[in-house]
């Protein structure tokens, strides 16, 4: 992984890169943002803007805006369909916060707390009609054809996790499913826009498409193991949220696979019978430890990083910016945030 430093001594991270590369272009993509957050209602911009204006990485609009630009594609329709990217994902963290009973988004109180459940899910409903209006003014059938397949996808995946919650029977492969569908699918769709954009051939789109996939997958696998492993200054939200919410994640099935029997009774307790003990998050971590699942989980994100910058040398020309590309992959993994 390319580490750049700062006249401060700083470590400038390949996402620090790639913001500094698409600063011009994002400033368009948030203009475009606030303009189409407008509404009569004055409850709906003040709620979509508490949850914008809170941070985040904005990765997947960055990668639209990157994946377009590799192919030399029109800007101005990145611009939008970068828009339209945020508004889902943001959509989605609404909805999620609401089913996960969220106290805290990036270290700020979530907006269902600040706002209630009931304007937090109508927001997100408003968010993703607005998406669906940015992606018909593209006037592309094909553009179309990928972000509402992701909407649908993502929407999926939320319910199959659902479904798998507290579930200790719940097999990797189910794991990979829910985190294809709530994480990796627009990871996906966010980086095939931009050579669909450029007009480039089938297998161009495809590789683009794999390296979003696999580049989403390996960020929700690190992401899963950073709540079991990092602190919450770094994190911006609870250790534990995973397990107190009874969430089937990598560290977890890979701990029961190889419990004994009476590492299987606190596991029932804790996780299938939801009855958890001020103390048993410590005990998770324990047994978490002991079979070094934190360790096995990032392998497995490394190698579906692996494949990801396949992908991207297959399809696209050596540049600069291909290298961020290459060099975030590696960042997402091994991030402490």
């Amino acid at each position: 992984m390319t580490v750049l430093k700062t006249k401060t001594s700083e470590t400038t991270t390949p996402l620090d890169t790639l913001q500094s590369q698409m600063a011009i272009e994002m400033k368009a993509v948030n203009k475009m943002i606030l303009d189409h957050m407008h509404s009569d209602v004055p409850l709906i911009p003040h709620l979509a803007s508490y949850l914008i204006a809170a941070g985040g990485k904005r990765i997947r609009p960055l990668l639209t805006l990157a994946a377009t630009q590799l192919f030399d594609g029109d800007m101005t329709r990145a611009h939008r369909l970068s828009a339209c990217v945020e508004f889902i994902h943001t959509a989605t963290l609404l909805h999620d916060d609401v089913v996960d009973d969220s106290d805290e988004r990036r270290g700020k109180k979530s907006a269902n707390v600040i706002f209630g459940n009931e304007a937090s899910v109508l927001v997100g409903d408003f968010l993703f009609s607005r998406a669906f209006q940015l992606m018909v003014a593209d006037g592309n059938l094909d553009i179309l054809r990928i972000l509402s397949n992701a909407s649908a996808v993502i929407a999926e995946g939320e319910v199959l996790q659902l479904s798998v919650q507290n579930n200790l029977e719940t097999t990797m492969e189910q794991y990979y499913a829910v985190i294809e569908g709530k994480t990796a699918a627009l990871f996906a769709a966010a980086c095939e826009v931009g050579p669909v954009i450029a007009d480039k051939d089938e297998s161009t789109i495809q590789a683009l498409r794999d390296y979003g996939m696999n580049l989403g997958i390996a960020f929700q696998i690190a992401d899963d193991v950073l709540d079991y492993s990092a602190e919450r200054a770094t994190m911006g939200k609870a250790v534990g949220d995973d397990f107190r919410e009874g969430k089937m994640t990598v560290p977890i099935i890979l701990a029961i696979e190889q419990a004994t029997d009476e590492e299987k009774k606190f596991w029932t307790r804790t996780l299938g019978d939801k009855n958890q003990t001020e103390d048993d998050l410590a005990t998770a971590q324990e047994l978490i430890n002991k079979y070094d699942t934190i360790s096995k989980g990032l392998e497995i994100a490394h190698s579906y990083g692996e494949k990801a910058i396949k992908d991207l040398k297959q399809a696209a020309p050596d540049s600069p910016l291909r290298q961020i590309m290459i060099d975030l992959v590696e960042f997402t993994i091994n991030r402490d945030h």
